[in-house]
């Protein structure tokens, strides 16, 4: 079924230019589930958000697990939208999940695992009746030969999606060059980390095959790029995709101990830490359990667009805003529309995050000077928050401050 939502975010240019083509074979590749994990750092986030109890946020939810970790930090309020329904359908189930399976260890399994038959099951017993029509027949639509799509869970889901897969196309490209990318979890230093990133996956992106891949838009889209963002990212990296990609995947790889960087877990194993329970998101942590059941009820998940929700907020209402990479897609108009409504429905002091393809942000240049003049561009802070961003595949992470 088309995305009217998605399509009008997207479709920027004529179907019969080929930008335009691009776009709309995007959207058909978009109109799934794309990412069963949220690709940004919850970590840097509530940082950078500042976030704590009484906040009122809203966020982009994607894979949503950030939505739930953001629970940890006891906010108010998390208001979730998405222009994709398995995304919105996908936070649908965690909450339920997480209201009603029985107790952490099962959630954990559920969650963290991911891959066992008991989970459906689980499902069918203590979730399913919770769930509202739109998201039960999501989970309980059948896949041809594979049963329901909740059979996902005893499949690995993470192996799953556009992500998933793109993912999974990377480990078969490594392995057709002798490489196994899952020795990098083997890895007991950063010293050791650089030395077999050296010495497995560094030359893959030298690779002919690899390097042409890569100036092709459309071998991005499992990383969920857009054909407007792809441009960010050729520009930012002088042409050189591949090199760029390398130095991203260096970063992911080198830069973070690997015992508790569940991105670079997800990325070289598609598994989480599932014995020492370190590299996991915090939300599927033991000591965040209690709180996270506690809060999941000041939740709201919409199949809207951030700037439609905004719209039908009151005045300085909000405290924080995660918009992600989506101002990468956008036109100017609609950065225009979507940064007055931020402007109008801010609290003093309110805070905005994103992150970007590129280094550098073109917001401020794309906005009108009466936007602009309320608010504070946090440069040193974003530097730094983008440095510790564990998740490595961003060139920039950005804070913006309402001046008040």
């Amino acid at each position: 079924m088309s995305n009217r939502i998605l399509n009008n975010a997207v479709h920027n240019n004529r179907m019969t230019t080929r930008q335009g083509m691009l776009e709309r074979l995007f959207t058909m590749a978009f109109s799934g589930l794309v990412y069963p994990q949220i690709w940004e750092d919850p970590e840097v986030d509530m940082a950078a958000l500042a976030l704590g109890p009484g906040a009122r946020i809203v966020t982009i939810a994607s894979g949503g697990c950030n939505v739930m970790s953001y629970l940890t930090r006891d906010p108010a309020e998390v208001t979730a939208v998405d222009l994709n329904p398995a995304h919105v359908a996908l936070v649908k189930l965690k909450l339920a999940c997480i209201q009603h399976l029985p107790a952490y260890e099962v959630f954990f399994r559920f969650f963290g695992h991911a891959d066992e038959k008991a989970n459906t099951h689980l499902y069918d017993a203590y979730v399913r009746d919770h769930l509202d029509p739109t998201t039960r027949a999501y989970w309980e639509a059948r896949r041809t030969l594979r049963g329901r799509r909740i059979n996902l869970f005893a499949r690995n889901v993470y192996r799953f999606g556009l992500l998933g897969r793109f993912i999974g196309t990377v480990h078969l490209l490594s392995r057709a060059y002798g490489q196994n990318p899952r020795r990098m979890l083997t890895a007991k230093s950063l010293e050791d980390q650089r030395r077999i990133f050296e010495e497995t996956l560094a030359p893959v992106f030298d690779a002919r095959l690899v390097r042409w891949l890569c100036r092709m838009p459309v071998s991005l889209y499992g990383l969920g790029i857009p054909p407007a963002q792809y441009a960010y990212l050729q520009a930012s990296a002088s042409g050189d995709v591949a090199g760029l990609l390398k130095g991203r995947l260096e970063r992911l790889a080198c830069d973070f101990p690997m015992e508790d960087n569940y991105f670079a877990w997800q990325a070289f194993g598609r598994s989480y830490d599932r014995q020492h329970r370190v590299a996991v998101p915090p939300y599927l942590r033991r000591e965040h359990y209690d709180t996270v059941r506690a809060n999941s009820g000041r939740v709201e998940v919409l199949h809207q667009s951030m700037t439609d929700h905004l719209a039908g907020r009151p005045d300085a209402s909000l405290d924080g805003y995660v918009l992600l990479d989506a101002q990468d897609w956008m036109n100017r108009e609609q950065l225009t529309a979507l940064w007055t409504e931020i402007t109008r429905t801010a609290a003093p002091g309110a805070r905005v995050i994103f992150r970007t393809a590129g280094e550098e942000s073109h917001i401020a240049a794309t906005l009108p000077d009466e936007i602009n003049r309320h608010w504070h561009y946090a440069a040193e802070e974003s530097a730094a928050f983008s440095a510790k961003d564990r998740s490595s595949i961003y060139g920039g992470f950005h804070l913006k401050i309402h001046k008040g």
